[in-house]
């Protein structure tokens, strides 16, 4: 079954220096982008995080500094990518949890304003969770009867998400083919950031999901204790909360004006 597309999808995968949102980089991406019309386009990058690759972390995707030391920095791609993306909902695998927010601070590190609010993200790892609970290698033997190899390769895994999430349409009458039911399915709550720091009330409106502060209006409490704002700006948190923080306080100054 092909994927019933309004407009491109770009399922993606990161290998990365670790699993910090706000501290980690990419090491490689691969990106496989799916048009309406069934074309394809695949692209795969290796990238020199500009920070020392832990040992632990290249035994499991096998990427060492020595790989990536002449490679491009995410920056010097960053254009590449977006040119890429930008047109496109996104997909992964386990990807509104962490690709999709990894990708975000990178892009944001890179100075281009990447933002989501046009775009919608499909997780394929949330789907099969909710039908199935296995990992990626169980999901393609699962659902393709392939078995994975060189799992932990961006290109691997990119192009068996995307195999597993055209099998999970076939294998499932109550999955419908439209990327908004299925981007809808596969989030586990509605968040304001991709991190989860804030998120949204009954009335839609942003709320801190975190510290003491949490269930109260963002707009109550930058409005109230403005030290706070800049607190949050200068802690470690992830770029894209911070810009989320931001546009709710411009929000609020201009409806003062």
């Amino acid at each position: 079954m092909e994927l019933n597309l309004k407009k491109p999808i770009c399922f993606f995968d990161l290998e990365t220096t670790g699993v910090n949102v706000a501290s980690d980089r990419i090491v490689e991406i691969s990106i496989l982008k799916v048009f309406p019309n069934g074309n394809k386009e695949s692209h795969t990058w290796r990238v020199n995080p500009e920070m020392p690759i832990p040992p632990v972390v290249s035994a499991i995707h096998g990427i060492t500094d020595e790989m990536v030391a002449n490679e491009p920095t995410f920056k010097e791609l960053a254009p590449k990518v977006f040119q890429l993306i930008k047109d496109s909902d996104l997909g992964g695998f386990n990807s509104n949890r962490f690709d999709i927010p990894l990708l975000a601070e990178e892009m944001l590190r890179a100075d281009i304003d990447f933002d989501m609010k046009k775009a919608l993200s499909v997780d394929v790892q949330t789907i099969f969770h909710k039908m199935e609970k296995r990992t990626l290698e169980a999901a393609y033997k699962f659902y393709c009867d392939k078995n994975l190899d060189n799992a932990h390769s961006a290109e691997a895994d990119t192009m068996a998400t995307y195999e597993v999430l055209k099998a999970q349409l076939s294998k499932y009458e109550e999955l419908e083919n439209d990327i908004n039911f299925l981007a809808d399915f596969s989030s586990h709550r509605e968040f304001a950031d991709f991190a989860g720091f804030i998120g949204y009330n009954k009335d839609g409106e942003e709320v801190f999901n975190f510290g003491k502060h949490k269930g109260t209006l963002v707009e109550e409490v930058l409005d109230k204790e403005p030290g706070y704002f800049g607190w949050l700006l200068n802690a470690d948190f992830p770029l894209y909360t911070k810009k989320v923080l931001t546009r709710v306080k411009l929000r609020k100054l201009n409806t003062k004006q």
